[in-house]
């Protein structure tokens, strides 16, 4: 079955009634202010369907990465380039943490409102008690906008990277905490 994008690109959110957690990010993004372009789309669950995404959007997908220590004490979500490789000896050696893996998703669902394969950095508005530890890769930072899913991987929004730092941060009150993750040469 062919992977199906919606070609036109929105600038609301939808009209039809979407997961009460997609619901919630969009009152938040009306509420602050925060403009957007949305494209909506089969479930994207692979790196091929978010390349399509990205054509419609014109923009590059963030990867979101929710991770954990081994004890299940510190949990982060690494927001980082969507075609850049993850080792996780990488970070642990920036934030010097022991051992890193992926939490569960139990843990996504309980901290930032999201299943996997929908993480994204809107989540952190279900983190109230701020239990999730917010990475950013510096080499996001170059770029003006940041594409992400309000918490469904079957839409993606694309947000003004000043809004993410200006405003939506700020509203969740989780401060970044940059990281400088290398790249490898292709073999």
């Amino acid at each position: 079955m062919e992977f199906y994008v919606d070609k036109v690109l929105y600038t609301a959110r939808p009209e039809e009634k979407r997961t009460p957690n997609e619901e919630l990010v969009y009152d938040a993004l009306e509420k602050l202010g925060i403009s957007f372009h949305r494209a909506d789309h089969d479930a994207a669950n692979t790196i091929a369907d978010c390349l399509l995404v990205e054509e419609v959007l014109q923009g590059k997908i963030c990867k979101n990465l929710f991770l954990c220590n081994r004890q299940k004490t510190n949990f982060y979500l690494l927001l980082m380039p969507g075609d850049k490789p993850f080792k996780t000896k990488d970070i642990t050696q920036q934030i010097q943490s022991a051992r890193l893996s992926f939490a569960s998703g139990e843990d996504m669902e309980r901290m930032l409102g999201c299943t996997p394969g929908s993480a994204s950095v809107l989540g952190l508005l279900f983190d109230k008690e701020h239990q999730v530890n917010l990475l950013i890769d510096e080499e996001l930072l170059r770029d003006e906008t940041m594409c992400c899913h309000p918490c469904k991987n079957t839409s993606t929004l694309k947000l003004s990277m000043e809004d993410v730092l200006k405003i939506l941060l700020p509203h969740t009150g989780h401060a970044p905490r940059m990281v400088d993750l290398p790249r490898y040469d292709e073999q």
